[in-house]
């Protein structure tokens, strides 16, 4: 007797193996879902039992490292090919070769790439926080021209002391001189010329930026840090800088944003007058360096005899500080008072860069860049409170002698330029 044959279960399938491309798509691009029943779309082919099975990729994809990829050594002169191995040798691994790192995206709004544009009739020039800081350095030369004076007429005689000072008066025009702001920038601010692929990536985003500011872009000479941080600076005459993170991590729209910034440093002159009265003031601060070793080695080694001898010394000290005060006050109460000024200077500096910055489009992307910080603040904050750490907060006099303001005073002076009919 045959069995009435039994209820047709479907049979399972399963799709094809997924196809893996050679690089990962870019962070934050779209992936597309499977396909559902009802959508008007027909349903993938599923290989049929006399099909193959499917062929799976035998090595995992190739994904990018955060390694650059440095260029090979050259084959010498005349070689023909490689050196010929010794059969009962192992055989010699390939030379390995870290991958290229992968880009930032690139979602910069390019609209003045390949179209004329205005230059603007100044180049650079002097806003009112250039001015102030110059202003504000004035005493800190005068003290470096009484040293530099004292100095010179103390080694040499007239004729040669008089050249010596004409000479240290017109060393503040290699500000604006590119050789020495080279040197400067690699000795001092630790920069270097960019690599080709990263001259290639920063290049075009340079130009769009002066572009928008009708500046030209061989104006000032793009330059690299070696850091983990996010920054840029501009400094000297000519100098833009950034960090390495900046330039491979950061997406190119904020980028844009950080170096409209230090653009609006240079157009304010904020950069060379801070430089230029950092120098003039350089010979008086380094004196006034020496003045107080001397007394504080002085007052140890009186000290060390007696209580006494520690107190007398210190009084006469004294004295002699607040008689010099009495004496030249127009002085004396400015370089007191001077480095706060500096400050000050500083955060008004700021602040009129990020004005520049959005007033070539970058509002958004600098506050992004801004919220990001605050993002870091916060984190770390939280990271102290977690581990039983207390982060000192700074101080009243701290906080007046900071250069830079706050996120959120930044934030609060790019509001006007975020409201939607801007």
């Amino acid at each position: 007797m045959t069995q009435p044959p039994g209820p047709a279960y479907p049979e399972p399938q399963y799709p094809g193996a997924p196809q893996y491309s050679g690089t990962p798509p870019y962070p934050g691009a779209a992936t597309p879902g499977p396909q559902y029943p009802g959508t008007g779309t027909p349903p993938p082919a599923y290989p049929s039992a006399a099909a193959p099975p499917p062929r799976y990729p035998t090595t995992a994809p190739a994904y990018p490292d955060t390694a650059p990829r440095y260029p090979t050594a050259p084959a010498h002169p005349g070689a023909s090919g490689a050196a010929p191995q010794d059969p009962a040798a192992p055989p010699r691994p390939a030379p390995f070769v870290p991958p290229q790192p992968a880009a930032a995206p690139d979602d910069l709004d390019y609209r003045h790439q390949g179209s004329r544009i205005h230059v603007a009739a100044h180049q650079r020039g002097a806003d009112a926080t250039a001015i102030g800081r110059l202003a504000v350095q004035i005493p800190g030369f005068l003290v470096s021209l009484a040293v530099v004076t004292a100095i010179a007429r103390t080694l040499f005689a007239w004729p040669v002391a008089w050249l010596i000072i004409l000479a240290w008066l017109a060393s503040g025009a290699l500000v604006f001189h590119r050789p020495a702001e080279r040197v400067f920038a690699r000795r001092v601010l630790k920069l270097r010329p960019p690599l080709e692929r990263e001259r290639a990536r920063l290049e075009p985003i340079w130009r769009e930026v002066t572009a928008r500011a009708g500046v030209e872009a061989h104006t000032y000479e793009l330059m690299v840090e070696n850091s983990e941080d996010l920054n840029a600076v501009a400094a000297a005459g000519h100098l833009v800088g950034v960090t390495t993170y900046a330039l491979n991590e950061v997406p190119t729209s904020n980028l844009a944003a950080v170096l409209a910034h230090e653009l609006g440093h240079h157009a304010g002159g904020h950069s060379w007058a801070g430089l230029l009265g950092y120098w003039y003031s350089l010979p008086g601060r380094m004196a006034w360096a020496l003045i107080r070793r001397l007394a504080l080695a002085a007052l140890w080694i009186a000290g060390l005899f007696s209580t006494g001898a520690f107190v007398i010394l210190a009084l006469f000290m004294g004295i002699f500080l607040v008689a010099g005060m009495l004496t030249i006050p127009y002085i004396t109460i400015p370089l007191l008072v001077g480095p706060y000024l500096l400050a000050y200077a500083g955060r008004r500096g700021e602040l009129r860069a990020d004005q520049h910055a959005a007033a070539l489009g970058f509002a958004p992307k600098l506050a992004e860049v801004l919220h990001h910080f605050q993002y870091q603040e916060d984190t770390a904050k939280a990271h102290a409170a977690a581990t039983g750490q207390q982060l000192k907060e700074p101080g009243a006099l701290a906080r007046l002698l900071s250069t830079h303001p706050g996120n959120y005073e930044r934030l609060r002076a790019l509001e006007p330029y975020l409201a939607p009919d801007r």
